[in-house]
């Protein structure tokens, strides 16, 4: 064994052997070991890793490492989410080819990844970007396609100027591109849809299947899908005739509502308005609205704006005409893109009524008093009270009243109950190249037509030009565009779009159970095995956008009968950022530490211990140099603890044989350890304080041999070393394999069982109490762990320090709380 710890030998050496050795390889055991599918959120191949994937896949091996020394038959993939718009970028800036461009940064950063020791299983490597991957991802389209879970359908989409594609609602973060922060703008194109509204129920309700989820990320999925219920009335168009369907959860105000509003985007505004006088003047300000934030269009403090469009509706309750006005808070994507306008019980009616001079009726009083009149009203009346000016409902609670309307309205067949959600149907088209084509073909004769099963995968093609016009590069290809259909045989027409990426990384679990299945996208009876995922591991950025969507597919394929779960994520672990001088890290900032950089200089072993030691993964973690440094320090003082024993303990057999009270602490303080590390990482996923307490170990061991007479109890030691190394593997791997080795074990340390404690070793002979004096500490003294009450204030009292404390005092009393404290009361 070599006197200094040479991490840039010892590293490679293991991660050699583990390779070669196949040590992570894992199939169904369905006879022996529990099964365990530990995942990290694969990456997108960008072409290094940084910090924030450092910690995401340390985080992820110290569980997987664990579980497998407990027994456990281990799943622990990788794989690249690699289709996306950076590569094609690349390709329009560059002139490298997205394929060539993603395949060389894949390269790049799977050697990265094994030179960080984490303990995947490479034979189950996936790339979303092979044929090999997305002629699965086209079939799952093709599926949802004849479920009736996919459609294609025109509409106003979000749209960036910037990246020249559509935006689903999710990647839009406060009006920008959550990728280059341009602001979004809307434009009309026909898309592809994802059904996922058919399911909001149900993603909604089964969030409570998930207590291993955080709160914060179940409330966050709680809000997006935002139910709501209600009642939809329909308003009449006074001219035409026409029902305008309208949601309110308030629908016993309904005898309040003086005027309607429609969103800009609502196709009948253009109807209304043809012709007349209104037309122009709608128009302007329908462009005007169409320009802005959606996000700052619903604000609060966004002042409201609208134009009436000469036309009036018709309140079916009361036969009332009502003007019909649009404005700039109404979305054509939330309800039904109409709401009704009750100023005197809602502040933005009200706000929007008093700009328009627009009337004002109350029809809900509080109880014990009285609303001024509504041309009065300062501040619209929100909560409960009873129902006035409301023909039959007048002088009912307005609960009770609530669904007496909704009775109503169903009798007279002018509404209905509804129940009304925020979630809208997944946007999955993207003009781009670098995505899995959508397998669709037109013909003039036959229309919409799936490609067939047996035709995939619909193969991008190579020869395209990349312009940043806002069209497919697809079009270009002359080849990709023309084929034949699949019905008829005549010359049709390829879909040129392709899918979201989302879709891509909303099953690519389930492919890792069997990702070389050429026939199938997952063998059901392997997946059944492996799912669903018992630890799943990622940012807290995608709590609402994949997690969502990969609830969504496993559910579709729950209920299609070729899965036996319905959610795909058992525990979910979201870490947090990793900061430097307070802020995420970025090349804008000059504050990017490099991964390749600290492991070249200090090794995997510290990056990884540093990372975890740093903060609770949940937390931002604040980069620290010097804590990289004393990380070092500390696995170099483990390396010089067991050189010093190695060459005595290699041929020894480890036994616990106490012989004295040294012996007793030592073997304590080790038992200790394995608890607190066991529950640390088992039960809490607290890294940090269970590394500090392996360091704890570490500095007890140097204790016991620095005041041991003669060599000490050698077995002892090596059962104890024994004990810290195996602690100490899923944090730093490669040290520990080495220095495994080097005390004379032959077998690969991270193939060993999981130590367990010995309750009886924990009891102390002795204890330190606090003896305080008035309530104030004025002493601490170690005292036998079995002493009484009485036997406690004897001890303390027999002490030189609190005899000066109580000399020529009176003791008024004295407090005893067993194996804590003493407080002697004087005056």
């Amino acid at each position: 064994m070599e006197e200094r710890y040479n991490f840039k030998d010892i590293e490679p050496k293991w991660q050699q052997y583990w390779e070669e050795n196949k040590l992570y390889k894992v199939s169904e055991d369905k006879d022996e070991a529990d099964k365990y599918y530990c995942l990290e959120m694969f990456p997108y191949p960008s072409g290094n890793l940084h910090m924030g994937h450092v910690r995401n896949y340390s985080i992820g091996d110290v569980v997987a490492r664990f579980k497998t020394m407990q027994g456990k038959n281990v799943l622990h993939p990788m794989g690249w989410d690699a289709f996306g718009l950076p590569a094609e970028n690349a390709a329009i800036k560059h002139g490298v080819h997205p394929a060539k461009w993603t395949a060389d940064n894949i390269a790049n950063m799977r050697r990265q990844l094994k030179s960080m020791g984490i303990s995947y299983d490479w034979d189950r490597e996936v790339a979303t970007c092979y044929p090999d991957y997305y002629k699965w991802t086209q079939w799952l389209f093709l599926h949802l396609y004849h479920k009736g879970l996919a459609y294609k359908k025109y509409s106003a989409v979000n749209w960036c100027p910037s990246c020249a594609t559509v935006l689903a609602n999710e990647q839009v973060i406060d009006g920008a591109c959550e990728r280059c922060e341009t602001t979004v703008v809307k434009k009309d194109l026909e898309q592809w849809f994802f059904k996922i509204t058919d399911y909001a129920d149900r993603l909604l309700q089964d969030l409570e299947k998930l207590p291993g989820w955080p709160e914060k990320v179940k409330i966050m999925q709680k809000n997006w899908i935002g139910k709501s219920t209600g009642a939809e009335i329909d308003m009449i168009v006074e001219k035409t005739g026409e029902k305008i369907p309208v949601f309110t959860t308030r629908h016993d105000t309904i005898y309040g509502v003086t005027y309607m509003v429609l969103a800009p985007e609502h196709p009948l505004v253009e109807e209304l308005t043809r012709g007349t006088e209104y037309e122009q003047p709608v128009k302007e300000f329908v462009e005007k609205v169409r320009a802005m934030d959606v996000m700052d269009r619903t604000a609060a403090d966004m002042e409201k704006e609208g134009i009436f469009i000469g036309a009036y509706a018709v309140n079916p309750v009361n036969n009332e005409k009502i003007p019909i006005w649009i404005a700039n808070y109404v979305l054509m994507e939330y309800g039904t893109g109409a709401v009704m306008g009750v100023p005197a019980h809602d502040q933005r009616d009200l706000d929007f009524a008093r700009k328009y001079n627009l009337p004002v009726r109350v029809v809900i009083q509080p109880e014990g008093e009285e609303l001024p009149p509504g041309d009065q009203l300062e501040e619209a009346y929100a909560g409960p009270g009873i129902m006035v000016n409301s023909g039959p409902f007048t002088g009912l609670p307005n609960k009770e009243g609530q669904e007496k309307v909704a009775d109503f309205l169903e009798e007279k067949g002018i509404g209905r109950r509804q129940v009304n959600f925020r979630l809208r149907d997944w946007l999955i088209s993207r003009q781009r190249y670098w995505g899995a084509p959508i397998p669709i073909v037109y013909c003039d004769d036959c229309g919409t037509v799936p490609v067939p099963e047996e035709d995939l995968p619909v193969i991008l093609p190579t020869d395209v030009k990349f312009r940043p016009t806002g069209e497919s590069p697809l079009k270009t290809s002359e080849e990709f565009l023309k084929t034949t259909c699949p019905k008829c045989g005549k010359e049709a027409r390829r879909e040129t779009d392709t899918m979201d990426t989302f879709v891509c990384s909303s099953w690519y679990f389930l492919r890792y159970t069997s990702p070389k299945d050429d026939r199938q996208a997952f063998d059901r009876e392997r997946a059944n095995y492996w799912m669903n995922v018992d630890q799943y591991i990622g940012g807290v950025e995608h709590a609402i956008l994949h997690l969502m969507y990969a609830r969504f597919f496993t559910k579709v394929l729950y209920d299609s009968g070729l899965i036996d779960y319905d959610e795909p994520f058992a525990n979910l672990l979201t870490q947090g950022m990793v900061l430097k001088d307070g802020g995420k890290m970025s090349k804008s900032k000059g504050n990017v530490v490099s991964p390749e950089e600290i492991i070249d200089r200090y090794g995997a072993d510290t990056a990884r211990l540093f990372i975890l030691f740093a903060a609770p993964p949940e937390r931002d973690l604040e980069w620290s140099d010097k804590g990289v440094e004393g990380c070092f320090r500390f696995l170099n003082r483990v390396w010089r603890l067991v050189y010093s024993y190695h060459d005595r303990v290699a041929g020894l057999e480890p036994a616990v044989q106490v012989n004295d009270a040294a012996d007793k602490e030592l073997w304590r303080l080790t038992n200790e350890t394995i608890k607190k590390v066991t529950e640390d990482i088992g039960e809490r996923f607290n890294f940090n304080t269970a590394i500090s307490a392996i360091m704890e170990l570490v500095n007890g061991i140097q204790s016991y041999r620095e005041q041991a007479k003669g060599e000490g109890n050698l077995p002892l030691v090596k059962e104890v070393l024994q004990k810290m190394l195996l602690l100490l593997a899923p944090f730093a791997p490669h040290i520990s394999e080495e220095l495994w080795h080097n005390i004379g074990n032959t077998e690969s340390v991270h193939r060993q069982e999981w130590p367990g404690y010995d309750p009886q070793a924990l009891v102390r002979d002795e204890i330190t109490i606090v003896v305080q004096v008035n309530g104030k500490v004025r002493d601490r003294i170690d005292i036998p762990a079995d002493l009484d009450r009485n036997g406690m204030i004897e001890a303390v009292m027999k002490q030189e320090r609190v005899q000066k404390w109580v000399a020529g005092k009176e003791i008024v009393k004295t407090v005893a709380v067993p194996k804590k404290l003493v407080n002697i009361v004087v005056k």
